[in-house]
C-alpha cells in the first residue's frame, strides 16, 4: 500500500496517508486513459458548423440564359455550386460530437490517471485549504512555499468560498470539487494536490 505526505500550506508534514492499492496499484491501461480523454475534448465541441446547400443560398432558380444557341456553358441557376456564391457541395453540417464512455470503462480510466500521476511524483495531498481571506497574492505565495509555479490542478471536496475567489485570478490553477474529476483534467496538469477529505472520499467510490 502506497503512502503519500499529508503538508499544510507553510510545505510543513502534518502526516500520512495510506492510498487504496484497489485505486493507485492497478494496471495502468493507456487505451483507457486515451478514449477517456477523447471523449472529454469531443463533449466540448458545439457542433454548430454549418455550410448552405445550393437550395439555402439567397438567388434566383431562374435558368439565366437558354440552354443553347449563345455558345456559353448550360447552366440551370445562379445559385449551382460551380458558381461564385453559388451552394457548397458535402460541407458540414450541425452535429452532436458526444460519446458516451461506459462508467466501467471511465472508472478504470480515472484510476490509470491516478497511479500515473502517483507514479511520476505528480500528486500531493495538503490537510486542507484554511484561506484567512480571498487575497489571491496570499494564495500565491502557498503554492509557491509548496513548490508549484502553474498548471496546478488543486481538488477539494466541499465547497470553499475563499478558495475559489483566490484561485480564479490565476489562470493555470484550476479548482474543481472530486467527485466531477476526469481523467483529461488529471492528466493535463502538471501536478494535481487534494486535500485530505477530497482523496478519502474519491477513495472510497473508486474502491467500490
Amino acid at each position: 500500500m502506497a503512502t503519500v505526505e499529508i503538508k499544510n500550506l507553510n510545505n510543513e508534514v502534518v502526516g500520512n496517508l495510506d492510498l487504496a492499492d484497489a485505486v493507485f496499484a492497478g494496471p495502468i491501461n493507456e487505451g483507457l486513459m486515451h478514449l477517456a480523454v477523447k471523449q472529454y475534448r469531443a463533449s466540448l465541441r458545439a457542433g454548430t458548423h454549418k455550410t448552405k446547400t445550393r437550395a439555402e443560398v439567397s438567388g434566383s432558380g431562374k435558368k439565366p440564359w437558354k440552354q443553347k444557341g449563345t455558345g456559353r456553358a448550360r447552366v440551370g441557376e445562379i445559385r449551382n455550386p460551380l458558381w461564385r456564391k453559388g451552394g457548397i457541395v458535402m460541407g458540414p453540417q450541425p452535429r452532436d460530437y458526444t460519446a458516451p464512455l461506459p462508467r466501467k470503462m471511465f472508472r478504470a480510466a480515472l484510476k490509470s490517471a491516478l497511479a500515473v500521476k502517483l507514479r511520476d511524483k505528480q500528486l500531493s495531498v495538503v490537510d486542507a485549504f484554511s484561506l484567512a481571506d480571498h487575497k489571491t497574492k496570499a494564495f500565491s505565495q502557498s503554492l509557491t512555499k509548496l513548490g508549484f509555479d502553474r498548471k496546478v490542478l488543486l481538488i477539494d471536496h466541499e465547497a470553499n468560498p475563499n478558495l475559489w475567489m483566490a484561485a480564479r485570478n490565476l489562470g493555470e490553477v484550476p479548482l474543481m470539487p472530486n467527485l466531477q474529476l476526469t481523467p483529461y483534467h488529471l492528466l493535463n496538469a502538471r501536478h494535481v494536490v487534494f486535500t485530505k477529505a477530497a482523496i478519502q472520499a474519491l477513495q472510497e467510490v473508486l474502491s467500490k
